[in-house]
């Protein structure tokens, strides 16, 4: 079965990794297929055995190799997809658009979180799938209340996330 494997973290606050010893790390791990998209810690690879073991397996792995603390979140190519096909935005080219992989109902602690913080202009979040979906408006990342309650310690195994471009580009790779 074909997976991807998001990592949490990767090349950011002092925690770099080449994608190619990352894949190798996998490779080792007793991954099959596996190959990299994008810097920013988005491995695909194949495997006969759970997500939930998978996860075990590879943040053990991670967190030997690189010597950290490995967060990491296992999806299915039909979550992938699911992902993707969900988004409940139109592409604007002053707005990003993030999309949130984590644990079985973080879209409702996101939901929560988000409701919660101060908002910009255009800034909206919404759930669509089970998927929680973020709207900012390009330069306000970091600096919105909502950018800044992510990195919370607290919710740090919880999620990671990724714009939604990267889920095409996954796609793309996983289907080529």
């Amino acid at each position: 079965m074909k997976y991807c494997a998001f990592l949490r973290g990767v090349n950011v606050k002092g925690t770099n990794m080449k994608m190619a010893e990352v894949c190798e790390v996998f490779k080792n791990a007793g991954m099959k297929d596996v190959a990299s998209v994008l810097a920013s810690g988005n491995i695909i690879f194949s495997s006969e055995k759970s997500a939930q073991d998978l996860k075990i397996i590879l943040e053990k792995a991670m967190s030997e190799y690189f010597n950290y603390e490995a967060f990491l979140f296992i999806k299915s190519v039909e979550e992938i997809e699911s992902f993707w096909n969900s988004n409940p935005f139109d592409k604007n080219e002053n707005l990003h658009i993030y999309a949130f992989v984590g644990h079985n109902e973080v879209e409702k602690v996101l939901m929560k979180e988000f409701e919660s913080a101060e908002k910009t202009e255009n800034e909206e979040g919404k759930i669509v799938n089970n998927n929680f979906y973020w709207q900012v408006p390009k330069g306000n990342t970091l600096d919105s209340t909502f950018g800044k309650i992510l990195g919370k310690k607290n919710l740090k195994d919880q999620f990671t996330s990724r714009n939604i471009n990267t889920f095409e580009k996954i796609m793309k790779k996983i289907n080529s």
